[in-house]
């Protein structure tokens, strides 16, 4: 387990009961469902006392009984990865795994985060955002040319993001990605790899590059298809993905994160890193990556459930 720290605890008896929280209301839910059936298991296997709620209002509700000592928050998206469960746990007295309140709701707001990025010398596609009241798109396709992607400012999992290639196509994915939020960006498209880094406890885990035959990596991709390719090994030289990693941690912290996560940029024709966003409750899927590139460290799936939950000690 190159790079990583002993566990914290010994003894599933010390996380006490845990409630890990799931589904909820976001466009995210049955991603969320799917990785909550796997981790309820690992926790099984463990030996953790848990219970497993629909969504923030049951899991409000458990507590308020007794029933919860600390948090295991898999809800993806709006409700659980934008600040506002994490402010209720605080208010509460409730530990929670991974980021805390005001690093969630950086994270979850694209244009924000990017800001912080481009003020510190990380690399970012260059983007124009619009407000709900703003409809002058053309600005961005006379700045950028085309392709460019549409997507909303606070969701993830590729959810509400379009591809556009030709001006006549731009309506349209204005309009999708507005139905999951009333801002959204409009991203120059930057041609080359799909790469993405994993964080378990303020370490970087192994690249992955993603290879997918589709436009990108789009939710049918991340989820669906049997098409996907993963290699981790990278392909990269050592050294370039040490530095890259290096970078990747840079992104991850100046955002203010901790405790687990995931970090996705592009690689560039010239090897140059643009560095797209942060993921503070990434997938727990089987096609997911932080599982993936975990064993690449030999930390198997049972492990990785048992340190996602020690960080939020």
């Amino acid at each position: 387990m190159s790079g990583l720290a002993q566990r914290k605890l010994d003894n599933a008896e010390d996380f006490g009961q845990v409630g890990l929280v799931i589904g909820g209301n976001s466009a995210e839910r049955e991603v969320s469902l799917n990785g909550g059936r796997a981790v309820a298991a690992a926790l099984s296997r463990n030996g953790i006392a848990h219970q497993v709620f629909d969504g923030p209002l049951a899991l409000f509700e458990g507590i308020q009984k007794g029933q919860v000592d600390r948090v295991f928050n898999l809800l993806h998206g709006p409700g659980g990865e934008d600040g506002s469960l994490q402010g209720a746990l605080d208010l509460m007295g409730t530990p929670c795994t991974g980021a805390d309140l005001a690093s969630s709701a950086l994270t979850m707001d694209k244009v924000r985060s990017k800001w912080v990025w481009e003020r510190n010398g990380i690399p970012t596609p260059p983007f124009m955002h619009f407000a709900a009241d703003e409809h002058h798109y053309g600005e961005a396709l006379e700045s950028f040319g085309l392709p460019v992607f549409v997507k909303p400012t606070g969701l993830g999992s590729s959810i509400g993001i379009s591809k556009v290639k030709q001006e006549s196509e731009l309506d349209e994915a204005v309009s999708l990605a507005r139905t999951h939020g009333s801002t959204i960006i409009i991203e120059k498209e930057i041609r080359g790899g799909e790469y993405f880094a994993g964080v378990l406890d303020q370490v970087g885990l192994p690249l992955i590059r993603v290879v997918t035959p589709r436009e990108f990596y789009d939710y049918t991709a991340k989820y669906e298809s049997d098409d996907t390719r993963y290699h981790c090994p990278c392909g990269l030289e050592d050294a370039l993905e040490q530095e890259l990693l290096a970078l990747s941690m840079k992104a991850f912290k100046l955002l203010g994160t901790s405790g687990w996560g995931r970090v996705d940029f592009l690689l560039d024709e010239t090897g140059k890193p643009w560095f797209l966003e942060v993921n503070t409750t990434p997938g727990m899927t089987d096609h997911s990556l932080v599982p993936q590139a975990a064993a690449r460290l030999g930390v198997g799936f049972d492990e990785l459930v048992w340190r996602i939950l020690e960080t939020s000690l």
